[in-house]
């Protein structure tokens, strides 16, 4: 059963966690703002001056919550009471999505600077470059103790190691990739937005492709893992979450 719950200050939301609250959070791309959403259903937003047009978010090792500024170029904390904080550097460009690393930092995605970021919850950030990333969108932590992102540009899944080193994996099956998410099979599952169809990488590179009737034309999206060891995707044409 669906159950749909709307508020004032809900405008375009994006990226959704589970924040160490119980809470749910999401990033209002348009509203420039904060959300929190409880299991009831009472919403509530949080603003600050430098926030531009917030994307991804997660929740990080610290109890807050850290977020993507793709509009302004930066990335934020906000704490569980709504207390927010903008970090700026000069690598971070369009950042998109955003993963906790098992490092204790916080990994995401450059999309207009071709790189992988890394900020400490002190608010120190490094960046990672290397000749293949081309266009990141997505990024998730992997089974392998690594970082694994799509480069929907570069037609390619890469992988970045806590020190910072990039491989980057090709092939048939990679077509527009976006999301990712490590699977309870342990591997990597993506979707391939502009192939319309499931993709599926091992920790060694090798990929396979799924299909299906339904997904022609679709746009599968955005993908997670959930709590019943499958995969869900969002299918951007096709009005539906599925798995």
């Amino acid at each position: 059963m669906i159950t749909n719950l709307t508020g004032t200050t809900i405008n375009r939301p994006y990226g959704i966690a589970r924040g160490a609250d119980g809470n749910l959070w999401f990033a209002n791309s348009n509203g420039k703002s904060i959300g929190r959403i409880t299991p009831t259903g009472v919403v509530s937003s949080f603003t600050h001056a430098g926030l531009t047009r917030p994307y991804g978010i997660t929740p990080g090792p610290d109890g807050n919550l850290w977020f993507t500024d793709h509009g302004g170029n930066k990335i934020g904390k906000i704490t569980t009471a709504g207390v927010i904080t903008m970090y700026t550097h000069a690598s971070i460009g369009l950042p998109h999505g955003i993963v906790a690393g098992p490092d204790g930092a916080l990994w995401f995605t450059n999309l207009s600077t071709n790189s992988i970021g890394r900020i400490t919850t002190a608010g120190v950030v490094t960046n990672f470059t290397h000749a293949t990333i081309s266009g990141p969108h997505q990024i998730t932590a992997g089974p392998d103790g690594a970082l694994w992102f799509t480069n929907r540009a570069g037609a390619s899944i890469g992988r970045i190691t806590t020190a910072g080193v990039v491989t980057n994996f090709t092939g048939t099956g990679i077509n527009g990739p976006y999301g990712i998410a490590a699977g309870g099979d342990g591997n990597l599952w993506f979707t391939n937005n502009y192939g319309n169809t499931i993709g599926r990488i091992t920790p060694a590179g090798v990929v396979s492709n799924y299909t299906a009737s339904w997904l022609t034309n679709a746009l599968p999206y955005d993908m997670v893992s959930g709590p019943d060891g499958n995969v869900w995707f969002t299918v951007s044409r096709r009005s539906r979450a599925t798995r």
